[in-house]
């Protein structure tokens, strides 16, 4: 009968356990790290996609501002020139022509074009995160924490319009104002004087009054709108310099 003898494997050392367990160990740590790295890196390139993003919208905002701007100053030249003839009523007669064309043109204002397209988008999609510096996310948001000021006063202006309107419809012939509007909206000035409704110096008097307060808000307006601007401008350079863009 034979005897078969048993082969025995012989028994790993602890110290090949504890290296297996280190390299284990190591593998995984750096693979971590590696998709860390990757996330960071990916996460710092859509950073700069925002902040080249949001430094296309303040470069829209600040061409938009500044012609805005420069048409509310038109305006309001207008309506300074409509004020004093109101204020006058005994010069009235020979100008009404002038007074239409003020009347319709200078009470024109339409909200200050801000693009907040991207900062909408960062705020909405909680990727302010992103922005790691304090500082440069306190810059933003102070950018647009202007804008609610801003459209405060445009309600004011509003509501100040309406008012404004009431008066003018007592004063002003409709059918001479729908006469110096083009098919594009375009306003134009009568060559001729047509007749007021009314010449009532109390009428007048009212209509100017709503002038002046309508051209102190679109003058303060202008004053936030000056300002938002060159605030713009300033995070403009500081964003480019931050993120050393061109």
């Amino acid at each position: 009968m034979e005897v078969h003898a048993h082969t025995h494997t012989p028994r790993k050392k602890w110290h090949h356990y504890f290296w297996e367990f280190f390299m284990l160990f190591l593998a995984v740590t750096l693979g971590f790290l590696v998709e860390n790295m990757r996330e960071h890196i990916v996460e710092h390139k859509r950073e700069k996609q925002y902040i080249q993003s949001l430094i296309a919208d303040l470069k829209d905002d600040s061409l938009a501002i500044q012609e805005a701007v420069m048409a509310q100053e038109k305006r309001t030249a207008m309506m300074d020139s409509m004020i004093r003839l109101l204020n006058d009523p005994s010069k009235i007669h020979g100008n009404e022509g002038s007074l239409y064309y003020w009347a319709r043109l200078s009470p024109r204002l339409g909200p200050l074009p801000v693009n907040t397209r991207t900062f909408e988008q960062l705020k909405s999609s909680g990727n302010f995160r992103l922005i790691r510096n304090i500082e440069t996310s306190n810059k933003i948001m102070s950018y647009y924490e202007e804008i609610p000021s801003i459209r405060l006063v445009e309600q004011i202006f509003l509501g100040e319009f309406n008012q404004y309107k009431i008066f003018a419809s007592r004063i002003f012939d409709p059918a001479v104002f729908i006469s110096m509007e083009k098919q594009n909206g375009d306003i134009i000035r009568s060559d001729a004087n047509p007749p007021l409704q009314s010449y009532d110096p109390a009428l007048l008097k009212q209509l100017s009054v709503f002038a002046v307060y309508m051209n102190g808000s679109a003058r303060g307006i202008m004053t936030f709108a000056k300002q938002l601007a060159e605030k713009g401008k300033t995070i403009i350079e500081y964003l480019q310099k931050e993120y050393h863009l061109d």
